[in-house]
């Protein structure tokens, strides 16, 4: 059978990851699937005809460290997906800032602040005319040190002092109603999702409670997403696209990811198949 790499971590305990539901579908095409930390340095990438970027959810603690990983897999006989090129750009959430450009609609941020203390922290709140706020590091992953504020909290200056950072408004409709997330395989939609936050909570990951459940988007979603979508010039094996809504009822994208965005094939059907031949044509031509 051909080889091909699912890159992962050491462990995923503790992580929600469901990869292994489109292995089965893989196999019946021919290929054998191996799942892989990208900190084994013992792994030879030649012996793979492609390694796809799957469930390395602890990249941002090392992130020049994972891109060298990634270099050298681009560089060995092995086809990296998503392409290293989307990876780099994609690894920093200053991307926003670019398809904000464009004119796609974002939830409002400040960026390129460097410290977070009392008076900016009252700066930012009158700013974005808020009593809540979101600081995160813009290099993240599983909302990790992010936080939501409606006072400052001396910690935070340590925290953040050697950590670039983005400043948002709390959206409340993150708990009243939840994020929305839509999927692409070879850039075709898939499905798509809705994430909510567990009560008294308001990260709508998994590993922090988050409650899933499939729907049917809207059209004004659909299209949304396929604007965001359509900024995007290079071919992308998957993607998975972020949105909350606002008072104004419009959807504000959080997030496009293209590096390891879990893929939710338990929520849908036909998805791990539907993956499964879209990884197979995809290296087939």
């Amino acid at each position: 059978m051909r080889k091909i790499c699912f890159l992962s971590m050491d462990s995923l305990e503790n992580y929600v990851s469901d990869d292994e539901i489109a292995i089965p579908f893989l196999n019946e095409l021919g290929w054998q699937v191996e799942t892989i930390s990208w900190r084994d340095s013992a792994v030879d990438w030649n012996d793979f005809e492609a390694v796809i970027i799957r469930t390395p959810w602890n990249y941002q603690k090392s992130p020049n460290e994972f891109l060298e990983v990634l270099r050298k897999i681009d560089a060995s006989k092995a086809r990296l997906e998503n392409p290293l090129k989307i990876v780099e750009w994609n690894l920093s959430k200053q991307y926003l800032r670019e398809l904000e450009a464009k004119k796609i609609k974002i939830v409002p941020t400040i960026w390129d602040e460097k410290t977070v203390d009392e008076t900016n922290f009252n700066r930012w709140r009158e700013h974005f005319q808020t009593d809540e706020i979101i600081i995160k590091p813009i290099i993240s992953a599983t909302a990790e040190f992010t936080y939501r504020l409606k006072k400052f909290s001396p910690e935070l200056t340590e925290i953040f002092a050697n950590k670039p950072f983005m400043i948002q408004p709390f959206m409340p409709k993150i708990v009243t109603e939840g994020e929305f997330s839509l999927f692409y395989f070879g850039g075709i939609y898939s499905h798509t999702i809705l994430k909510t936050p567990k009560v008294k909570d308001f990260r709508v990951q998994e590993e922090h409670g988050g409650i899933i459940t499939q729907i049917m988007p809207s059209e004004k979603l659909l299209q949304t997403a396929q604007k965001v979508f359509n900024q995007i010039s290079d071919e992308l094996l998957y993607a998975r696209i972020d949105f909350v809504r606002d008072e104004n009822d419009n959807f504000c994208l959080m997030e496009l990811e293209l590096i390891e965005p879990a893929l939710y094939f338990r929520m849908d059907k036909d998805a791990p198949e539907e993956f499964a031949k879209t990884v197979n044509n995809w290296l087939n031509r």
